[in-house]
């Protein structure tokens, strides 16, 4: 998908794009996902990759064409145009590894709840957690966007990143689930009639804030 990369002296290796094969992808430097002909597909790739708190930097390959859809909610960290000649794609990896490594471990914490991401632990004031993966990317994604109100729908979109089979009850599931090993703060996870779930902030969360 990038021509120019040939003449630079990197390792690449392919890999299919689909749920099953990015969740068991294999150690590298540099992500490159191919949004040049189906950029829903590459949406949900790179939302699936971050929320599987991927290391990597992932970098976008576009058509000049594509640019105007792109969003920096899909959660890539930079774009190259697909033209783009072995100066620019070589400059644009040497600086996504920079960013990369000068990034602070992402740490979470928001009413008693404290999520490290580098170690894929959650813990209630103190106390670990016994999350499975699929509740801990819930969690995650829920803390991170607090008191935002998300659809199941949307929860599907974005922590499963892929249309699920089983459909929005695999969300109430889960949600349930994740309560029930919050014990007495369950409410933490709330529950806005028919809309969707949100993650709710204690007051003291909102005073630190201010």
């Amino acid at each position: 998908m990038l021509p120019a990369l040939g003449l630079l002296a990197h390792g690449i290796r392919r890999h299919p794009s689909d749920p099953g094969h990015l969740m068991a992808l294999p150690d590298a430097d540099v992500i490159l996902v191919d949004a040049r002909a189906d950029l829903i597909a590459a949406r949900a790739a790179c939302r699936l990759l971050r929320t599987a708190a991927v290391e990597a930097p992932v970098l976008l390959v576009v058509t000049e064409g594509g640019l105007s859809a792109v969003s920096a909610d899909w959660g890539f960290d930079d774009v190259i145009l697909a033209g783009a000649g072995p100066a620019e794609i070589d400059a644009r990896l040497r600086l996504a590894l920079a960013r990369a490594a000068d990034a602070e471990p992402a740490r979470v914490q928001a009413s008693g709840i404290t999520i490290d991401e580098q170690s894929y632990s959650a813990k209630l004031h103190g106390r670990p957690l016994d999350l499975t993966y699929k509740e801990f990317q819930l969690l995650h994604f829920l803390a991170t966007h607090p008191s935002r109100v998300f659809t199941r729908e949307q929860l599907l979109s974005d922590v499963w990143g892929y249309d699920y089979f089983g459909g929005t009850r695999t969300v109430d599931v889960h949600v349930r689930r994740l309560r029930a090993k919050l014990g007495d703060a369950e409410q933490i996870i709330g529950t806005v009639r028919n809309v969707g779930y949100r993650f709710n902030l204690h007051d003291e969360d909102h005073r630190q804030d201010d």
